[in-house]
């Protein structure tokens, strides 16, 4: 399979086709891809699913996808690496919060978004920003990472909240959501909290947990954490107790712990 890299932090293009030209292939980048005009088919990961006006998708390196041009198509495509997430603002906000977390969400991968009229306006507007600013995306990062942040406080809120279901890969994406969401809130990834919001007890959900993902709920939560707090810390963008607020930790101390 093709797999295309990208070099640049971030990368904007607008454009209007007939045919589809490139192969079915991956990336070693996120896409966040606006239909401003068009309909057709997207395939990802093997899932075929229509397209139209209004349209939006969000890809992470891990998918596989191609376009089938129906009709005249313009995308607007807004292509950026980890480097361009963690090396912007050092302050911690709701939108990079519901970029990580849009990031973990591959069912929203997988199926796109279709947002209702008000949204759709709005997104159609931030797009409009994004291609403006093709001409120079190098001396417009700051710009593009607020439009970057817009774009995913809006998309997160009209996601579809997970919840548990009968059969156990239902259950466990459930649960990987609401832990990857509440990240920042100790306190909810309590284990009697998730087992009153997954309607069980607390004394049941981490064998559950244990036995479907291989590893316990608390190495879980703590990798995961450890894994964001790390790419803070690398960026030098974040200081210390500024992390430790963000994630609702004690202090530094535990900070610099979880981070080993």
């Amino acid at each position: 399979m093709k797999r295309y890299r990208q070099l640049a932090p971030v990368m904007i293009s607008d454009f209007t086709v007939e045919r589809w030209h490139h192969p079915v292939h991956n990336h070693n980048h996120y896409e966040l891809i606006y239909i401003k005009s068009g309909k057709g088919w997207h395939t990802i990961d093997g899932g075929r699913i229509a397209y139209k006006a209004g349209d939006v998708f969000l890809l992470g390196p891990e998918e596989a996808h191609a376009f089938d041009v129906q009709a005249r198509t313009r995308f607007i495509y807004l292509k950026f690496t980890d480097q361009f997430i963690h090396r912007q603002g050092a302050a911690a906000t709701p939108g990079v919060q519901s970029l990580e977390y849009l990031i973990k969400r591959r069912d929203a991968h997988l199926a796109g978004f279709t947002l209702p009229v008000a949204d759709r306006r709005t997104v159609d507007a931030i797009f409009g920003v994004v291609s403006s600013l093709q001409q120079d995306v190098a001396g417009a990062e700051p710009i593009v990472w607020t439009q970057v942040l817009a774009l995913a406080m809006i998309l997160q809120r009209n996601l579809p909240e997970l919840v548990a279901a009968t059969k156990p890969a239902r259950d466990m994406q459930a649960m990987f959501c609401y832990i990857h969401k509440y990240i920042y809130a100790p306190g909810k990834l309590r284990a009697g909290v998730m087992a009153t919001h997954f309607h069980t007890t607390a004394d049941y959900i981490g064998p559950y947990f244990k036995r479907h993902a291989g590893v316990t709920l608390r190495e879980y939560i703590r990798e995961y954490r450890g894994g964001l707090i790390r790419k803070r810390i690398a960026s030098g963008q974040y200081s210390l107790k500024s992390i430790a607020v963000e994630f609702g930790l004690t202090d530094e101390s535990h900070v610099r712990k979880l981070a080993l």
